[in-house]
């Protein structure tokens, strides 16, 4: 077993948990609500807009390099991003390898007016609406860890309740089934999931490949304004870094580095 097959087995241990927590017409009963009372933050315009964007990310710590930052209240990591030049929050509520809750998506949405993407392993209808009523306003569809038929599924359900979806490749076959779902937004991971080793040139070897007026991300590996120029340079809309940001001693200037 892989590190993405196991990072998805606990992920559908906890689903389970949360299912029998709350059932699903109750999740979806919150999620109506939640659209009902207006569409959400905009996740795509943010990073679609001149220069490259930044999305900068929560997470406590990960499976490749363990305890990233402690002692430190989400709402003001939240505000440091804010105030830093951050265009959108990535926010990781996956538990067992990452750390986060839906507690901390709730904390965040409350805490900004940024658009706010829930970081996770989404791998059932159960949590889309999940994701909406928690306020999150963009979700993550990771390619590797999805059939194609379940891919078209949780994009269409995602675009039912007014979520934008960040669909993420690894690579070539990765990003034409992302492409054949009509991904208006692909991320380029250059971390490999199975593995979690990074290359940064993932995000240039894929790039030629990417359809035209497609809102690309690049993700993993990125702590320099210099690779974020270069980014820039080649037509990339927006990048997601956490653990850079994370570690740093004063995260608001860490994040102006990179978006002044």
């Amino acid at each position: 077993m892989n590190q993405l097959e196991r990072i998805v087995a606990a992920t559908r241990g906890e689903l389970a948990d949360r299912r029998s927590a709350v059932p699903e017409a109750e999740v979806r009963r919150a999620a109506a609500e939640r659209v009902a009372s207006g569409p959400g933050r905009p996740f795509a315009a943010a990073l679609a807009r001149p220069g490259l964007s930044l999305i900068a990310e929560h997470k406590r710590r990960s499976p490749s390099a363990g305890l990233i930052r402690e002692g430190i209240a989400l709402q003001d990591v939240v505000g440091a991003y804010e105030r830093g030049g951050a265009a959108a929050l990535s926010i990781l509520t996956e538990s067992p390898s990452f750390g986060g809750t839906l507690a901390d998506l709730r904390c965040a949405s409350a805490a900004t007016q940024l658009p706010i993407l829930r970081k996770d392993f989404i791998i059932d209808a159960y949590q889309v609406p999940e994701s909406r009523a928690a306020g999150a306003d963009a979700i993550l569809l990771i390619v590797a860890a999805l059939s194609a038929a379940e891919l078209a599924s949780l994009h269409a359900e995602a675009d039912s309740l007014g979520l934008a979806v960040l669909v993420e490749v690894h690579d070539e076959r990765e990003l034409d089934a992302a492409v054949a779902v009509g991904a208006r937004l692909i991320g380029i991971n250059n971390r490999d999931l199975t593995t979690l080793k990074v290359d940064i040139r993932t995000t240039h070897r894929l790039l030629p490949r990417v359809p035209a007026g497609t809102v690309l991300v690049a993700e993993s590996g990125f702590r320099e304004r210099a690779e974020l120029d270069e980014l820039a340079n080649a037509g990339v809309d927006a990048v997601l870094v956490g653990e850079a940001l994370m570690r740093s001693p004063d995260i608001e200037a860490a994040c102006r580095v990179l978006t002044s």
